[in-house]
């Protein structure tokens, strides 16, 4: 195999915890009521195109982009409105939303149910970009920036290059990872869908070492594809970052502030790429996807298809309850995930995992006064000053904040892991990325 590539800037190797790498993809029932919040994607939330008391089908449209930046989003279930109120999101807030009474399980007739492999894409460029924008799919490692976007280059840019991501680096997770063991074929469609619609000849797959089986896979349905290849990285946190992973595969740099279109490459989560797949193949809208339920003392750590809407809660029970020594619930994984304050709240586009953390692993150390060691420098896969960025948001010189490139910051949380003074910088980078992003959308509208 050689020498396994990887991105040179910062990075660090937590504990992988990969609990659930050998379990299966499981069909969760479809839930008794499903509460589907309208902000479900990167950018403007959507607005409602049914009312209380309507009847629905699962995959029919509920709420349609609000601008170029938002995303439709279709039933999970059939059944009735009951709702379109403010119901809990992931951040805790209530927030608009609709709800949904189950009456059992009847899809739109335009969905295609076969388990039939479709190979032959029928569709040009543009066919496909509009297919993917009207099945609302997103960006599924957790970003949910609305797909069919990233595949728009603006004028003067070309891509040469789709980049799948099948890294996870994020502990415990791996629902990527069995999607790309259980439905790999159609992730290699997907991929070529997403060429054609990026007018590209060329897709590479960038894997982690940990994951042999997904590798060896990909590998052997890719080894008549000539334009598609398989290429093995290094593990090491956080490859599945964008400009890690360009810098990783191609050693290209993404420029500060830029997108990756800057250096020819566009890149798509496999989630993703195979909600693709079943968009164009199958005219199957994103209304459920796979979530990873683990932990340390959970029973059945699992990896589950879980409708969109279906609370958290009915996840936990499918993995045998919650343990009794959990002391915090993550959505998502340790390193970039957060603390959910409710299992009511439920399953959307962007949800990749849910944590159930032990009561000893889930407290803070006592903050302690920063000895100037320079490990989060060290450790910053963007190469930024984490202290000095702390130190400036906790003190809301926000123009320091902004000179230094907070903006630049993938909220990785590599500076946190590594502070021997435990102090909470991922937490003051955050209120420093909100403040100046703000600061900067005010001063354009001037």
């Amino acid at each position: 195999m050689g020498v396994l590539k990887t991105f040179v800037l910062g990075g660090i190797h937590p504990e992988e915890n990969k609990l659930s790498s050998n379990a299966p993809i499981e069909a969760l029932p479809v839930p008794e009521q499903a509460i589907i919040p309208l902000g479900q994607n990167l950018g403007a939330p959507s607005k409602p195109v049914v009312n209380k008391g309507d009847k629905v089908k699962t995959g029919q449209l509920i709420a349609e982009a609000a601008g170029f930046i938002s995303a439709n989003i279709h039933s999970p279930v059939s059944g009735t409105v009951l709702k379109i109120d403010n119901v809990l999101d992931m951040t805790g807030f209530r927030r608009p939303g609709v709800v949904i009474k189950t009456e059992g399980d009847e899809w739109d007739e335009n969905i295609d149910r076969s388990g039939d492999l479709i190979t032959e894409i029928n569709y040009t460029s543009e066919e496909i970009i509009e297919k993917i924008k009207q099945a609302g799919i997103v960006g599924m490692g957790g970003a949910t920036f609305p797909t069919y976007v990233k595949l728009m280059p603006p004028p003067g840019k070309k891509a040469e290059y789709v980049i799948i991501n099948g890294v996870e680096c994020e502990p415990y997770l791996t629902a990527d990872h069995r999607l790309m063991l259980e439905k790999g074929r159609e992730i290699i469609i997907g991929t070529k869908i997403l060429m054609k619609a990026l007018k590209v000849d060329k897709a590479v797959i960038g894997i982690e070492n940990n994951k042999p089986d997904a590798i060896n896979h990909l590998t052997e349905l890719t080894k008549n594809e000539e334009n598609i290849t398989v290429v093995p990285l290094k593990v090491k946190y956080p490859q599945g970052g964008e400009k890690q992973l360009i810098k990783a595969v191609f050693n290209r740099e993404v420029p500060s502030g830029k997108l990756p279109i800057e250096v020819g490459c566009v890149v798509q989560n496999v989630g993703t790429t195979f909600a693709v797949y079943e968009a164009i193949q199958k005219n199957k809208p994103l209304f459920e996807r796979v979530v990873t339920v683990t932990g340390k003392s959970v029973k059945k750590p699992s990896n589950f298809l879980a409708r969109i809407g279906t609370p958290i809660n009915k996840l936990v029970e499918a993995a045998e309850g919650l343990p009794e020594d959990t002391g915090k619930i993550i959505g998502g994984g340790p390193m970039m995930g957060k603390a959910l304050p409710s299992l009511d709240i439920p399953v959307v586009k962007g949800s990749s995992g849910v944590l159930l953390m032990r009561e000893p692993e889930s407290h803070r150390n006592p903050e302690s006064p920063c000895i100037r060691c320079s490990k989060c420098t060290n450790v910053c896969p963007m190469g930024l000053e984490p202290f000095l960025l702390a130190k400036a948001s906790k003190v809301g010189r926000y123009d320091i904040v902004e000179n230094e490139k907070v903006m630049d910051c993938i909220e990785c949380g590599s500076c946190q892991y590594t502070c021997p003074a435990n102090i909470p910088l991922l937490d003051y980078l955050r209120l420093g990325k909100n403040k100046v992003g703000n600061i900067i959308r005010n001063r354009r509208k001037k």
